[in-house]
């Protein structure tokens, strides 16, 4: 018996492409990104967003509020009512914090060759490294969407030592470690000193100098 012409049939409600246009339509990228990121036209997404809204019943902005999980996903198999507790709201340590670049192979050197954070993938123009647990996500904008992010402050146990040799390396600061704070109970000190990170960021490093016993 001849098999029928065109795609099998896909055991989930979306297929896998489709799966991953509206996960990045609802990451908030525009047709015109996921177009680039995936080599294609804007038509070709435009086509794909198509098919989903005639899948799903939802359409235009709508899709990015739309809950579902592919049934292959980790996270399909958790997704039930008795996981759905109070426990679950609760916030945990922060997993992520972004910085927009201009420059993702300079980005890479700086960040994981000069201040040694370890690299843990590059996709496009997004880079990720591991800052002690908690994971840097920087993300290439062109001149027209750059825009300055949040300052990040890396703790150090020896913050005079640690400028030191990131100077040596090339890094420019702003200035001398300084004190910013002193605790009236603890007599704990804050330190901290401001360098930038060739992309137009500002970074710092802090340390906290208890008394001598």
């Amino acid at each position: 018996m001849r098999r029928p012409r065109g795609r099998p049939p896909h055991p989930d409600v979306l297929t896998p492409t489709e799966w991953q246009v509206l996960d990045w339509m609802r990451h908030g990228v525009s047709r015109a990104e996921i177009a680039r990121r995936r080599g294609t036209s804007v038509d070709a997404v435009k086509y794909h967003l198509a098919n989903i809204s005639d899948k799903l019943g939802v359409r235009g902005r709508a899709l990015r509020d739309w809950p579902g999980v592919p049934v292959t996903s980790n996270l399909s198999t958790r997704r039930t009512d008795s996981s759905m507790s109070s426990a679950a709201t609760r916030l945990g340590a922060i997993g992520q914090v972004s910085l927009s670049i201009r420059d993702v192979a300079r980005a890479e050197r700086f960040y994981g060759e000069t201040l040694g954070l370890p690299h843990v993938f590059t996709f496009g123009d997004l880079a990720f490294f591991d800052a002690g647990g908690v994971r840097l996500y920087l993300h290439r904008k062109d001149e027209a969407e750059w825009k300055p992010s949040s300052v990040l402050y890396f703790l150090v146990p020896d913050i005079h030592a640690a400028q030191e040799g990131l100077s040596a390396a090339g890094v420019h600061f702003t200035g001398a470690p300084h004190v910013i704070y002193t605790d009236d109970d603890t007599g704990v000190e804050e330190w901290m000193t401001f360098f930038d990170d060739g992309e137009g960021n500002t970074l710092a490093l802090m340390s906290r100098v208890a008394p001598a016993a």
